[in-house]
């Protein structure tokens, strides 16, 4: 790891921390879902643009894939700390559970081959 690399426990903290001197406070966990669901659209919207079959527009000029990308992670990481879920664990917990149900079925999957 470099300096610069950051654990899913601090980027919790790192986000918790700017939103209670910076950001003021939470906004809601709805509100906070809706904002997901937007910057997930906008995300699609530059993957459809670079890697589908959609021209890009004028207004998405200037789009940065991973700026979208952290900003789909930002607001996840805030509903994690508004909810009480340890980002880490639950990344690990379902790690587990993918490579239990899934050892084999990709595995046997004629389309991946």
């Amino acid at each position: 790891m470099s300096s610069n690399d950051v654990t899913l426990p601090e980027a919790q903290h790192m986000v918790d921390q700017w939103i209670k001197t910076i950001g003021v406070r939470y906004f809601s966990e709805l509100t906070n879902l809706a904002i997901l669901t937007e910057e997930v659209g906008e995300l699609a919207r530059i993957m459809a643009r670079t890697y589908g079959d959609q021209s890009f527009k004028k207004s998405d000029e200037g789009k940065d894939l991973g700026d979208e990308m952290a900003d789909v992670l930002w607001v996840l990481i805030c509903l994690a700390n508004q909810t009480g879920v340890d980002l880490n664990e639950a990344f690990l917990k379902n790690i587990e559970k993918k490579t239990s149900r899934d050892k084999d079925r990709h595995q046997n999957n004629e389309k991946l081959k």
